[in-house]
């Protein structure tokens, strides 16, 4: 599988290498140049889903479960260090090569999960910024629910000053994270003997719930995606070389960000430890460990630490989250939707059952919400690692850096004990949801039941090598010569708005009519209220003044010897420009593009993608 150079088939299109790498400089510039990615990855490893199984770890079971966090920190790196040599060396995210390689219900299928995850995700964002702002602020949850949903916008400016400045947003927040942690361990004075006896594996029937819970919370399925896109943002180059090198720069990257996620997940399930634990308090959500904190220690400094550090959690973790939404929608679908839509859709899908959770069991419902995105997430990761596994295995798409037989024994065997221990977690689950269903379990079996059994034959299929598959995706049949056509344009249209481009984009019309031979028609749209309620009835005093400057624009063209055209339209721009396209058979339409206009083209669109999507003619767009 070859990279395209295309923007179009590419991921993150608007940022698609645009992050240069410098040359002939020191390892640490160099470094610096690659540092990024894994940091906007490691904070789906640190969101508020991944707080309450670290609360509730430390305060049953003390420092005994170090040791799950290490293992499940080491099976991150892995899994992110192969994600991102996916990205680096196909050119491809792991969306696209699923899509590339599975046959299309499959895919379709991988990406409806995929998206139910990440709402899945969304929604513990979405309670944990609640949660942070109720510690903080004393908000009712329900309507520090609905407050997370303008976090949009926040996602939007950033997105404007490119992936740098959102990188460095980001870095800012784990920095706050992992300094109020810091602080809370330096507050709670644990004992350092029995931490460190904490790295030793050991298990009890009464840990392995909570230890199954810990891991089903730290690897995030939608930050394999993400990462394969990510790192697709630094003008690697095409050459093996290039390519080694960019592979070990963001291997230690991945393995900096990642242990600096460790050491939050370590430093919570350490102040649990040292505070609940060792006072013989159990705690299961993550509002009565921030009301103990203070009476505990002795200072209100750790219950405000608390809080900031959950609100960072969870924005931080909401912007990636929307990232990985956009990624996952365009590799599998081939469908770009405006990041505002596509937030908001997000968004709502994860507001609407908190705010009706909340609504009707108060408060004591947001930690079940908790519990059922961790539960989700564990059904779709399975369908994450597999795929990534599997496609950076094979010499066919990787050439000679397909991972190594120790490297595919390691992967495997991660995949092993994820599907293992999350199969375990999900058949636990639904068990329960069926014991206390009663007369209504009934929906549970024709439901929840099927459902799992038809992932885990899913899951099977998608492990099988290519060799087994019998229903595989035909190879693209390409043809050997492609067949050049001259094209000639005899009706070139104009749009004119009598704005700032309008010089330069009559100037392109006229070079081209020129080129061709061709007429020019040239389109101006009357857009105030007479044009908008009465069309060409309405001949008012701004028609008749555009009209007549379209005529002396007309005239001007004509006197370098070009056959030009005045017409004017009543209404809405794109629908006008269209219908005037198609009623004087234009061949090539010229616009002039604007670039970003605000609040206006989020909310009503811009002009250019309805009518390029509407006309089936060439439309050049002049910036």
């Amino acid at each position: 599988m070859k990279g395209r150079s295309d923007r179009s088939a590419v991921s993150l299109a608007e940022v698609h290498q645009s992050v240069p790498i410098p040359k002939n400089v020191g390892l640490l510039k160099k470094m610096m140049a690659f540092v990024g990615p894994a940091y906007l990855v490691s904070v789906g490893y640190m969101d508020p889903g991944n707080w309450a199984t670290d609360l509730e770890g430390g305060a049953r079971f003390g420092y005994q479960l170090i040791w799950v966090l290490l293992m499940s920190n080491l099976m991150a790196v892995l899994l992110q260090a192969l994600s991102a040599r996916l990205g680096i060396v196909t050119g491809r995210d792991l969306a696209q090569a699923c899509r590339d390689n599975y046959p299309r219900p499959v895919g379709y299928i991988l990406w409806f999960l995929c998206e139910i995850a990440i709402a899945a995700c969304d929604l513990a964002e979405v309670l944990g910024t609640a949660i942070g702002l109720n510690l903080l602020f004393g908000l009712p949850l329900i309507y520090g629910v609905v407050i997370t949903g303008f976090d949009t916008m926040l996602l939007l400016v950033i997105q404007q000053y490119g992936i740098r400045k959102m990188e460095a947003l980001i870095l800012l927040f784990v920095s706050t994270i992992g300094i109020c942690f810091l602080i809370e361990v330096f507050l709670a004075e644990p004992v350092w003997g029995e931490v460190a006896t904490g790295f030793i594996p050991h298990l009890t029937s009464e840990s392995l719930y909570v230890a199954i819970g810990i891991l089903g919370a730290t690897v995030m399925p939608h930050n394999l995606y993400l990462h394969s896109a990510l790192v697709q943002t630094r003008v690697v180059g095409t050459t093996d070389e290039s390519k080694r090198m960019a592979c070990k720069y963001n291997l230690a990257d991945t393995a900096i960000a990642l242990n600096a996620a460790f050491f939050v997940n370590a430093a919570i399930l350490v102040v649990s430890a040292a505070v609940f634990y060792k006072n013989g308090i159990v705690v299961t959500e993550i509002q009565q460990a921030h009301e103990l904190l203070h009476p505990l220690l002795g200072t209100a400094l750790a219950g405000t630490l608390f809080g900031i550090a959950l609100v960072a959690a969870g924005q931080s973790s909401t912007l990636t989250g929307t990232l990985a939404g956009q990624i996952v929608m365009e590799g599998f679908l081939r469908m770009k939707v405006r990041p505002f839509l596509r937030r908001l859709i997000t968004r709502l899908i994860a507001i609407v059952p908190a705010v009706l959770v909340i609504s009707i069991q108060g408060d004591e419902g947001s930690y079940d919400l908790l519990i059922l995105s961790q539960v989700i997430l564990s059904l779709q990761l399975p369908f994450a690692v597999i795929p990534l596994i599997r496609f950076t295995g094979d010499g066919s798409l990787m050439g000679d850096f397909a991972s190594r037989w120790w490297v595919k024994i390691l992967a495997w065997s991660a995949a092993a004990v994820i599907i293992g221990l999350n199969a375990n977690l999900l058949v636990q689950q639904i068990s329960e949801w069926i014991d206390g269903a009663g007369a209504y379990a009934i929906w549970l079996w024709i439901t929840a039941v099927p459902i799992a059994i038809g992932c885990a034959l899913l899951l099977i299929y998608i492990s099988l090598p290519k060799s087994l598959m019998f229903w595989r995706k035909p190879a693209p049949v390409l043809p050997e010569k492609i067949e050049l056509t001259p094209q000639t344009f005899a009706k070139i249209g104009v749009a004119i708005d009598y704005g700032a481009l309008t010089a330069k984009v009559v100037s392109h019309a006229q070079t081209l009519a020129k080129t061709y031979g061709a007429s020019v028609y040239l389109f101006h749209v009357v857009e105030g209220v007479g044009g908008q309620l009465f069309g060409k009835e309405a001949y008012d005093d701004e028609a008749r003044r555009d009209q007549n400057q379209l005529e002396t624009l007309a005239e001007q063209i004509r006197t370098s010897g070009i056959e030009a055209f005045a017409s004017l339209g009543y209404g809405r721009v794109p629908q006008q420009l269209i219908k005037l396209s198609r009623e004087h058979g234009i061949d090539l339409l010229v616009m002039g593009g604007h670039r970003h206009r605000g609040l206006k083209d989020l909310v009503y669109g811009a002009s250019i993608s309805r009518v390029r999507h509407a006309l089936a003619i060439p439309v050049l767009v002049i910036q």
